[in-house]
């Protein structure tokens, strides 16, 4: 890979992960609930999950989804169900406040794995790896070299990126302490992860 071709791959890539979709609803409804804690161990469960899908990637497990419709359709609902589940959790725990006394190191395991499943439950984010870096590989290279060149710099993309929201998700929630706006918040980060699932399942 050229380093000309990289830095398209880099300009072109980050333009696509600023557009919102379901990492940033994730990140930035755990960043609304839980603070920034919460968020970092959630955008660090989604750079392990995005490392998994260029993994797939690499093995033809795209091809296969893109192949498939039923195992696509499979994939992409346990997502949107999965997605769903955290918002309606997130909203019953905002309405009875019950996450206060939960563990910080639970918030982070939960956060985490979060993350992770958000990353490998959605279908088109590894159909996505497979048609789109195959316009800036160069076949005639070593591909491993080009995979991880492109896995690392994918990487300090998505963490940027969602590193942004969060930190601005988390800092408009410092400046509301109250327990009615803590209690909003946690209701808005529910939405988000409904918003979230609701995206999955419309998208196409």
């Amino acid at each position: 890979m050229t380093f000309e071709l990289w830095l398209t791959f880099v300009l072109a890539y980050t333009v696509i992960s600023i557009i919102p979709g379901p990492s940033v609803m994730m990140v930035t409804g755990q960043a609304l609930s839980h603070g920034m804690r919460a968020a970092a161990f959630c955008i660090l469960g989604e750079l392990i999950g995005g490392l998994w899908i260029i993994a797939l990637s690499l093995l033809g497990v795209g091809a296969i989804l893109a192949a498939s419709a039923n195992l696509f359709q499979a994939v992409k609902w346990a997502g949107v169900l999965y997605m769903a589940w955290l918002g309606w959790r997130q909203l019953r725990g905002a309405h009875k406040a019950s996450h206060l006394s939960e563990p910080r190191q639970d918030i982070a395991r939960s956060s985490l794995r979060a993350g992770f499943l958000t990353a490998i439950l959605n279908p088109k984010a590894l159909i996505f790896y497979v048609a789109f870096l195959s316009q800036f590989l160069n076949p005639g290279a070593d591909l491993l070299g080009q995979y991880l060149l492109v896995a690392a710099s994918s990487s300090v993309i998505v963490a940027g990126v969602l590193g942004a929201y969060a930190l601005l998700a988390a800092r408009l929630r410092q400046g509301f302490q109250s327990p009615v706006a803590r209690r909003r918040f946690d209701q808005a980060g529910g939405s988000c992860l409904l918003g979230g699932s609701l995206y999955m399942a419309v998208a196409r």
